[in-house]
């Protein structure tokens, strides 16, 4: 192919509204053009990646046994309040009515359609197990779209939905997603880690992120440095900092902390360690009243160490917090008879229900909030001036549970090594799901003992666009974009220096193009009137793996330079032995 048969806007500077470093490269390559918050264009070269992407994943998906269809993007509102995620999804969920006022969605995501598809079509066990799989155009109403491709409101993904008889037999096509997901991402050329992670609005009970390594990721990954445990930040259970409570050593006492209203200000006005503060979080959930009554309002306190964080995902899992909100000032003055930063368990105004955190239900001694404004409590202790937690698992008015961030340093949760922290962007996720979809829309099939049982379901998504910006993320310098040779629009880029000027510069690029052709290596010659440092600048901009700049010079001295994107590295190749050298560096980029 050749340069001016292409479109190739690139440009100096980013736009000024991007943020990360793949929207400003991916913009200034000309690989995206932006039409509305959130919405782009995909221009050629874009194009061609995303291509490529596609391919690699359609091969690996019809190997694993997938079969490929495309289901609509517009979907009737009706299968999503059949399966409840109407109300459920949220904002995201763009919903539209066509002239008849009938309700539609755009889609986000496919489950409904294709449990209608499987409760139609898969009757009988002997039609067991099914894999459909779609790559389709897609739309989520973020409040905030952010980061170019990273984060739109438009996207491509890849959608897979698994169909089985029994959880057994789900598993074995949830691990065959699992392992041909690896093989996506390693084809890719792209630095990753599988860890476990929540379902989310998707539902469902396991569930294991990809995230490609990146520090400018969203999500937090937590792994061992003694083992293969991996998990998102949100599911990384914390172990107990404290394996036992000891005894009481101090008296409670009420202590002055005048303008001390966080942990870390306390305990430095204390010259107590912050670890032995503890900070109370107060939240509220609600459930409906009686008809034309206002709801019940139920107002809990959490209890985390003064270091630690409160996991919000952990905290919608303990029993009664499911579609919490934070409590309002009302409401906190009303139990506490204080404004937040001087509250705590020891002398509230009204009940409250009481979750501590693993760690907090073994510490003794701490400093808590005195529920009056310039007031703490020192020398709190378990069982002397607080009810005894119940045992974690048991449901009271005073229950343990896992509610924080891990850090650093803590132990590893299987017992083996202490965790570590690194940055990752999502770029694919499997869902094991199992009845969630199929029982709300009675979609069943008839074992062999001629019983009607609800079909197990997994859910397997790869965001198809999202991963340009996570592979450049991962790979560039301040050039611009380095692409792994597997995804790049071209594998290698010809620049000749003045091919109009030179015969024999024509011949060999001529004779090299050929080669290449034949040899099916995905090449560009940049066959545009332009000087070599613009050129250069371009295609190492665009991010091309491999350059072959052919001169009069070089071929005077039977010599064509081949560079690496990649570090910069040029090496001398004869004509003659380009190709064989070209062939053998490809895999390795």
């Amino acid at each position: 192919m050749k340069a001016t048969a292409l479109h190739l806007p690139t440009f100096k500077e980013a736009p000024a509204d991007a943020e990360v470093v793949s929207h400003k490269l991916m913009t200034r390559a000309g690989m995206i053009r932006k039409l509305a918050g959130g919405i782009y264009t995909y221009m050629p070269l874009g194009l061609r990646v995303i291509r490529r992407i596609e391919a690699i994943i359609r091969e690996e998906m019809d190997a694993a046994g997938a079969i490929e269809l495309l289901m609509p993007v517009i979907q009737p509102a009706e299968l999503w309040m059949e399966s409840g995620r109407w109300e459920e999804y949220g904002p995201e969920l763009l919903r539209i009515r066509d002239r008849h006022q009938r309700d539609f969605v755009i889609q986000p995501t496919s489950e409904e359609v294709v449990t209608d598809l499987a409760r139609q079509d898969l009757r009988s066990y002997r039609q067991l197990p099914k894999n459909f799989y779609h790559i389709q155009t897609k739309f989520r109403d973020e409040r905030r779209p952010r980061f170019g491709v990273m984060r739109g409101r438009e996207f491509t993904m890849k959608d897979a939905y698994s169909f089985d008889r029994d959880p057994e037999s789900a598993l074995v096509s949830y691990r065959k997603m699992f392992d041909a997901y690896h093989r996506i991402f390693d084809r890719l050329g792209l630095q990753y880690r599988a860890v476990a992670a929540d379902t989310g609005s998707i539902g469902g009970s396991a569930s294991h992120e990809f995230q490609v390594i990146a520090d400018t990721g969203e999500d937090a990954l937590v792994y061992s440095t003694g083992s293969d445990y991996a998990a998102n930040i949100e599911l990384a259970e914390a172990v107990p900092l404290l394996a036992t409570r000891m005894a009481p050593t101090q008296p409670l006492t009420r202590t002055a902390t005048p303008g001390q209203a966080r942990c870390d200000a306390v305990a430095e006005y204390l010259k107590v360690p912050l670890d032995q503060t503890l900070k109370s979080i107060v939240l509220s959930t609600e459930t409906p009243g009686a008809q034309g009554q206002p709801p019940k309002v139920t107002v809990w306190l959490l209890l985390l160490r003064g270091d630690h964080e409160m996991n919000e995902v952990k905290v919608g899992k303990v029993p009664g917090l499911k579609g919490f909100r934070f409590a309002t000032e009302e409401e906190i003055l009303e139990h506490f008879g204080s404004k937040p930063g001087y509250l705590g368990p020891v002398g509230m105004k009204k009940p409250v229900r009481m979750v501590v955190d693993r760690t907090v239900a073994n510490m003794s001694d701490f400093v808590c909030g005195a529920n009056e404004v310039d007031y703490h409590y020192t020398g709190v202790n378990w069982g002397r001036d607080l009810p005894e937690p119940l045992p974690e698992g048991q449901v009271g008015e005073v229950m343990i549970a896992d509610i924080r961030n891990v850090q650093a340093g803590d132990p590893s949760p299987d017992g083996q090594g202490t965790l570590a922290i690194q940055r990752g962007i999502e770029v694919g996720h499997v869902f094991y799901l199992g009845t969630k979809y199929s029982q709300a829309m009675n979609a069943t099939f008839i074992d062999e003992n001629g019983q009607s049982k609800p079909l197990e379901m997994g859910c397997y998504g790869i965001g198809v666009t999202r991963l340009l910006g996570a592979a450049i993320e991962q790979n560039h310098d301040d050039k611009g974009i380095i692409w792994p040779a597997s995804i790049a629009p071209f594998e290698v880029v010809v620049c000749p220096m003045g091919l109009e000027r030179s015969e024999a510069v024509r011949e060999a690029v001529d004779r090299l193009a050929a080669d290449l052709q034949a040899a099916g290596i995905r090449y560009v010659v940049d066959d545009r009137n332009e000087r070599p440092g613009v050129m250069f600048a371009d295609w190492e901009l665009i991010g091309v793996p491999l350059r072959i700049t052919v001169g009069d010079r070089g071929l005077k001295e039977g010599l064509l330079e081949l560079t690496v994107r990649r570090g910069m590295v040029t090496h001398k190749v004869a004509p003659a032995d380009v190709l064989a050298e070209v062939q053998k560096l490809l895999p390795t980029l």
